[in-house]
């Protein structure tokens, strides 16, 4: 079979969503399809915003809360309606802010709390939803929770983290996602206990089987909510609830961890609480970073009756692009499976990047100069195209790219560094583990965002927090909002169309071609109404037959000049 061999990262993250109004779409929908229920959290654009990389105003480096401000006017530009902040909170930064310390307050290098209120005010003057990401399978071991937990057996915090007494000999093992050694134990010496942390070592998990602990959690959500937020995401959640008598897993832990740690019982009986306590009495969203291990799992997560969370945030692609290549095929029938799923119950989101991948179209598309742009339209009319909540990702709308990093010294995320400790440890060839890893890690996804061609991309006024791409002389929201034929100016007229048209939103989706090697093409379906979609995966001109090129011949989205019937290397047509 044929496959794409660009440059490629980890693919998919999964995680569950329920949302908010926009104020860019109805309040109440007046249409429906196929049993579907609409909804005003169906109908939202969302953008994903990485605050430490999206604008500096203070000259230290590191995006800030008024940097976000300074460009509400364009974020609006975009035909968005919610914006989903990663961390802003205190931390002590090991893992980005994924890390709280004080989850009432702003980190210093973000700004203040003032700021923050501004922010709010700004996005809803503009109607547009502000949605917190909340990270409470863990905190950090700063918080004054966790100091005081450590500081003694008897601490009434003790019961908020996962403690094993060490007369007691080593617990059974537990992987650490972020750990050199991938050990989830911690030894700490000042009450001769093992701490569990399935991320960094920075970053224990929290106990959710202690009611006071989830008592302390429902207050958050309500402080934000009562701020008026509109939404939540639940980082890592799907690991939130523990068998916490630590029985010993199967050899194959490591490897298939999700098995082992997603979707542990109690998970559910702790979302529906959380449900009646505060997501219920507000108008928020919530999102939980995990939706299950299979279709059964993703349904009672978010099946309406369930009163758990609303929207799939699906995982099942985090495999489709790799370094070296993907299989269209693949994409394809993995997209459709979960579609159809959803089709009668339930709701998905659609995404191809976030903050914990590789640039989108150094991943599924082609990033080299003659076909990055092309391409980038391409990705960003599947984006916005298909059934579900779709999630775009900074710069994605301008075509951003992978950073070329040579050398471990140059990454600043704790995944690649620690990962780089641990495959020295195993003895792996460190050249292949660092030319994967210059495709692959997190801080390609992470880079500032460029906005001009000016001095560290009209980012910062200082050295940036990580390097600016080299190619943001000519990959900058300045030279292609003057473009009308430039990344960022499709993305808009990709926004405004599915804005205006129900059908992309509603509409039944049928895959067409589905064994095609290089050729994507549905239909979205919606009454009388009917869209058809033509993607070309590939660096060549293909033609294609299909009797719905007879009827639906006007063009309503196209990234190139004109369209003949041949699709040209990476084509994106949208007809109606």
């Amino acid at each position: 079979m044929k496959r794409i061999c660009a440059r490629f990262a980890a693919g998919l993250l999964l995680g569950v969503l329920t949302a908010c109004t926009s104020g860019q779409t109805p309040s109440t929908a007046t249409v429906s399809a196929g049993g579907v229920e609409p909804e005003w959290w169906k109908e939202i654009i969302v953008y994903q915003i990485y605050p430490r990389s999206f604008q500096d105003t203070d000259g230290d480096g590191v995006g800030d809360l008024n940097g976000i401000i300074e460009r509400l006017d364009y974020i609006e530009s975009l035909g968005v309606s919610a914006v989903w902040l990663n961390p802003i909170y205190a931390s002590p930064n090991d893992d980005n802010g994924y890390d709280v310390s004080d989850y009432r307050d702003i980190m210093a290098d973000f700004g203040t709390m003032a700021d923050f209120d501004r922010l709010l005010v700004g996005m809803h003057e503009r109607d547009i939803k502000l949605i917190m990401d909340i990270v409470v399978n863990h905190s950090s071991d700063e918080h004054p929770w966790f100091q005081s937990a450590r500081s003694s057996r008897d601490s009434p915090y003790r019961d908020y983290y996962h403690w094993w007494p060490a007369e007691r000999g080593k617990p059974n093992h537990r992987y650490s996602l972020f750990d050199s050694e991938g050990d989830a134990w911690k030894y700490d010496s000042t009450t001769n206990s093992y701490y569990l942390h399935y991320f960094a070592e920075g970053q224990p998990d929290l106990n959710w089987e202690n009611p006071e602990l989830r008592r302390e959690v429902y207050d958050i959500l309500r402080f934000w909510a009562e701020k008026g937020v509109d939404g939540f995401r639940l980082d890592a959640f799907q690991f939130a609830a523990k068998d916490t008598t630590f029985p010993k897993f199967p050899d194959d832990l490591d490897e298939n961890f999700m098995q082992y740690y997603a979707m542990q019982d109690g998970l559910h009986d702790y979302l529906r609480e959380m449900n009646a306590e505060v997501l219920s009495r507000y108008e928020v969203m919530s999102v939980a970073e995990g939706a299950g291990r299979n279709f059964r799992e993703a349904h009672e997560l978010v099946d309406a009756d369930r009163n758990e969370l609303d929207m799939a945030y699906a995982f099942d692609g985090v495999d489709i692009p790799k370094y070296g290549g993907y299989a269209l095929t693949t994409m394809k029938e993995v997209f459709s499976r979960w579609d159809a799923e959803f089709a009668e119950k339930g709701w998905l989101s659609i995404f191809l990047s976030n903050h914990d991948q590789a640039r989108m179209v150094s991943r599924w598309g082609n990033d080299r100069p003659a076909y990055r742009a092309a391409s980038a339209k391409l990705l960003n009319t599947f984006l916005l195209s298909m059934r579900g909540t779709p999630y775009a990702y900074y710069g994605d709308e301008l075509g951003m790219t992978n950073i070329d990093f040579d050398a471990i010294e140059d990454y600043q995320d704790i995944a690649a560094i620690n990962g780089y400790k641990r495959a020295q440890s195993q003895g792996r060839d460190m050249d292949q583990f660092l030319e994967e890893l210059n495709f692959t890690s997190r801080d390609n996804g992470r880079t500032p965002m460029q906005w001009s061609d000016s001095t560290y991309a009209g980012f910062s006024s200082a050295a940036p927090w990580l390097p600016v791409n080299d190619n943001f002389e000519s990959v900058n929201v300045r030279a292609e909002d003057a473009d009308p034929e430039s990344v960022l100016n499709h993305f808009r007229r990709m926004t405004a169309l599915r804005n205006e048209n129900k059908v992309l939103v509603y509409g039944d989706y049928e895959l067409l071609l589905p064994d095609h090697e290089q050729v994507y093409a549905y239909t979205r379906t919606l009454g009388e109404e009917q869209m058809l979609v033509l993607l070309n995966f590939s660096s060549e001109t293909v033609t294609i037959e299909l009797p719905q090129l007879e009827q639906l011949t006007e063009v309503a989205i196209n990234n190139y000049p004109a369209f003949t019937g041949e699709l040209a290397p990476w084509q994106a047509v949208v007809l109606q």
